[in-house]
């Protein structure tokens, strides 16, 4: 099996880009978002998940990461597992007006998989990309705060408040960061 995208040096910082199934635009609601932040700080504090930048995106959400305790497989694999139970609970109980057929759509792919039993919300892996060089940091923070510009959402980056963007130029954004010197 390839060691292409996986994570193979546990003191390297990586990119990774988990997305949702059939690339739902799930993230365009408050609620799904402050879930995704609240489950990062969690990893944050108790499983020693460093955050260098993130963006939350419409369907998906960029990260650059390492860790300094646990492997970061198994924390995107029980960030994963955890905020998808999450954002179903709100699904179900909320009044999100897709509610329908978001349920139906995580069903199908739950189905199709032997690992979830009702509902499958997140792709499988995380595309985790290495970078082990400056260059490379650079290219993938640039992506990052770049990418609401690009998607037509704000005019400058530090203005998404779903962003480690503001954090690069000394303001302070929703989550703790470690910056990339």
């Amino acid at each position: 099996m390839s060691e292409k995208y996986k994570f193979v040096d546990k003191n390297g910082i990586y990119f990774v880009t988990p997305s949702i199934i059939g690339w739902v635009d799930v993230f365009t609601k408050s609620q799904y978002c402050s879930i995704i932040l609240d489950s990062l700080k969690h990893c944050q504090e108790e499983k020693g998940l460093k955050i260098h930048a993130w963006c939350i995106m419409s369907s998906h959400l960029h990260l650059i990461v390492s860790s300094e305790k646990e492997d970061l497989s198994s924390i995107m694999r029980d960030f994963k597992k955890f905020t998808s139970k999450k954002i179903i609970e709100e699904i179900e109980s909320g009044n999100d007006s897709r509610k329908e057929w978001m349920l139906a759509l995580f069903s199908e792919a739950a189905e199709q998989t032997k690992r979830n039993k009702y509902y499958k919300v997140w792709q499988d892996g995380n595309h985790p990309i290495l970078l082990d060089t400056n260059k490379m940091m650079d290219q993938r923070l640039n992506y990052i705060h770049n990418n609401p510009i690009e998607q037509g959402i704000v005019f400058n980056a530090f203005d998404y408040i779903y962003s480690s963007a503001i954090d690069y130029t000394d303001g302070s954004g929703l989550l703790e960061i470690e910056k990339i010197s």
